[in-house]
């Protein structure tokens, strides 16, 4: 059994050497792909067939989304998406979160795992927010020397510097539970 990786229209075959088999179809000299996927070919019963890829998740409007903040722009943020409604997902997709109205506070630094609620999917890009009580940052830690931290209103202290800095919290911050 051979693999190897195929786009929809790939020639995978001639008519010649193998019949078309699922998600392939025959254009009268060659058997091509319909699908993205993996091409398999059962030498025995002279079958060629495609094995189609899973589609990645893709958030929809309303979503809970929890992922790692990957990068801090002037009033947005983006944020790798790890899970999807708690079902974790290996797309690497990223969505933006807009930073409005924080007027230099410091809502996320990169690295933090924070919630979001999936607002608009406009343009190609994925739009979120951390405004509610339940979203915002699950856990992060020390930005001076990457100890634990602990929450103290609207702000983290690190219990191994005493350093204080802003964040906007979860009010599952430092639950272990905060994918559910």
């Amino acid at each position: 059994m051979s693999q190897k990786p195929t786009l929809p229209g790939d020639k995978i075959a001639i008519i010649e050497e193998f019949e078309t088999g699922k998600n392939t179809f025959d254009d009268g000299q060659s058997i091509r792909s319909l699908v993205i996927g993996t091409t398999e070919f059962d030498k025995t019963n002279r079958i060629a067939k495609i094995i189609e890829m899973k589609k990645p998740a893709v958030p929809k409007v309303g979503d809970i989304i929890t992922g790692n903040v990957a990068a801090l722009m002037n009033n947005m943020f983006a944020i790798t998406i790890l899970y999807i409604n708690g079902k974790p997902t290996h797309s690497g997709l990223e969505c933006i979160c807009q930073a409005r109205g924080a007027k230099k506070r410091i809502l996320v630094r990169v690295s933090d795992i924070v919630n979001a609620k999936i607002i608009s999917l406009l343009n190609g890009a994925v739009h979120a927010t951390i405004s509610e009580p339940e979203l915002g940052v699950l856990f992060t830690q020390c930005n001076k020397c990457a100890g634990k931290v602990i929450p103290i209103g609207n702000n983290i202290k690190c219990v191994d510097c005493s350093y204080i800095e802003e964040r906007k919290l979860s009010t599952k911050f430092g639950n272990s539970d905060f994918i559910k």
